[in-house]
């Protein structure tokens, strides 16, 4: 998903020369700064983080990042976009897919949990900046929104009926792993980890849509 952004047309080499050795992961500067922000963004909240904090964590100067992202906002919405964009073209190629649906869903939430849960810093977080419903990341919701929407077309079709309201729970189900994160993190999980409780996550869908509700 293309944000329309500077971001997307950056330079992806170092460019400019930095105050301290490489601290954070990435092979390039660019990768660095994502890096960077991500750690900011979800421990101090979007208006919580200065591009100057993200410099000083990358150990670059603050005008060199411009060099990579013209804007505050053109990192979150790269950020957005990794959370969503592989879970979206997973998402395209299933429904094309003839095979069963039910085995489909359960493919799509699985690769979606695994990215939500093993990503280095727990991204998902982002959806709920207050932020993300301006007009500026309207791209990225309306890709999260055909990733729903493919969930729920998915859901209807492993239960025949488009109108059964347990189509809009698979998706919710999967983005449940963004909060069992931030439990996690505040040590609030106790022994479980977003990790371990993928298979749950999926066995949970799979009930969700196999039970048939007695109706007298």
């Amino acid at each position: 998903m293309a944000t329309g952004s500077s971001a997307a047309s950056a330079p992806a080499g170092r460019g400019r020369p930095r105050l301290i050795p490489a601290r954070r992961r990435g092979e390039t500067a660019r990768e660095e700064i994502l890096d960077a922000a991500a750690e900011l963004f979800t421990r101090h909240g979007y208006t919580g983080t200065s591009t100057r904090m993200i410099a000083e964590a990358v150990g670059i100067r603050q005008a060199s990042m411009y060099h990579y992202f013209g804007t505050k906002d053109d990192i979150l919405a790269t950020l957005l976009e990794t959370t969503v964009d592989a879970s979206l073209g997973h998402a395209r190629r299933l429904l094309d897919d003839p095979g069963p649906a039910l085995p489909r869903l359960l493919e799509l939430a699985r690769f979606d949990v695994d990215q939500l849960a093993r990503s280095r810093w727990n991204l998902g977080a982002l959806y709920l900046l207050p932020e993300v419903g301006d007009q500026r990341f309207v791209e990225f919701r309306t890709a999260r929104q055909e990733l729903a929407g493919a969930y729920a077309s998915l859901a209807a079709a492993a239960l025949d009926d488009e109108t059964d309201k347990r189509t809009l729970l698979p998706f919710r189900l999967v983005e449940s792993v963004i909060m069992m994160r931030a439990d996690e993190q505040r040590g609030e999980l106790g022994d479980h980890g977003a990790v371990g409780l993928a298979d749950t996550v999926v066995g949970a869908i799979e009930m969700l849509i196999e039970h048939r509700p007695h109706r007298g």
